[in-house]
């Protein structure tokens, strides 16, 4: 039985691998630049642009499950037509999908978003994943999709690096105190991920923490977990700014945590301890 991980060198992919190698299943993932780090993995390099090379990895591979985990942020090409191409491909393969996608889906207009709440992106990196979710459920009907908000875990996430730059006066910005998200810890995110491919679940999921908070509160916990000093972290208003997108966008993810075993710990919780649960093997499905 393999598994298959599309953006498998990324920060949530890296993860995704790590789960599936830990838990001794036969592993394959791709790359665009330069391959993980992970041993026991068979890396593939893999442009999404390119519609024959996805559907030649993808039949090589020959995978049970495929994740796409990919992130071409606003490059049209990438995140919507490449993940369309992902879908025709495990179409073909007759292979299980679970399509990550994001909270920049919705404007923010009415702050509070649950499962069946429809897109309305007013940004062209959540225009592309909405295109994408909607190709991805027509294509493969039983495919999972997973929104997702801010990603965290072991200091290693883009926010917690631009916490503790910002902590050590190494770069200049701010963070704002009116841009809210519920941050999701990167192995929880993993560990949901696996567990809805590897079930007969279908249709759209919520992954993220039960937590909200400003980018500002979230890095005052971020620089207190790290030992640095959050006072000293600079805050200003996104809406003072000409940066486009949604303000306050809450993932309700309850329904979904109904349905796991996996628990989505909120951001006061996991940067509170070192971060680390220690989850069951996975199992995967039979081959028919």
């Amino acid at each position: 039985m393999t598994v298959l991980i599309i953006g498998g060198s990324g920060f949530l992919g890296t993860e995704l691998v790590r789960q599936a190698t830990a838990a001794g299943h036969e592993t394959a993932a791709t790359f665009t630049s330069r391959p993980g780090r992970a041993s026991g993995v068979v890396w593939h390099p893999l442009d999404l642009r390119d519609p024959a090379r996805v559907a030649r990895v993808i039949a090589d591979v020959a995978p049970s499950v495929v994740v796409n985990a990919s992130s071409g942020q606003s490059d049209w090409a990438v995140t919507a037509d490449g993940a369309i191409r992902v879908a025709l491909a495990a179409a073909e393969q007759g292979c299980r999908l679970a399509h990550v996608s994001s909270d920049a889906v919705f404007s923010g207009a009415h702050v509070r978003y649950d499962e069946s709440s429809l897109p309305d992106p007013v940004t062209p990196y959540g225009a592309a994943k909405a295109a994408a979710e909607t190709a991805v459920r027509l294509l493969v009907p039983g495919a999972v999709v997973a929104r997702t908000s801010l990603i965290l875990g072991h200091g290693q996430s883009v926010h917690e690096r631009t916490v503790h730059a910002l902590a050590g006066d190494t770069r200049e910005g701010v963070l704002f105190t009116d841009d809210i998200r519920c941050p999701v810890h990167v192995e929880d995110l993993a560990a949901a991920l696996w567990e809805l491919a590897l079930s007969d679940a279908a249709g759209v999921f919520h992954l993220a923490g039960p937590d909200a908070l400003s980018r500002h509160d979230l890095g005052a916990l971020i620089a207190r977990h790290q030992g640095l000093d959050g006072a000293q972290l600079p805050a200003g208003r996104r809406a003072d700014t000409d940066l486009p997108g949604a303000l306050d966008v809450r993932l309700d993810s309850r329904a979904t945590q109904e349905r796991l075993r996996t628990r989505l710990r909120g951001a006061h919780e996991f940067l509170r301890g070192d971060g680390r649960i220690i989850r069951e093997p996975l199992r995967l499905p039979r081959q028919q």
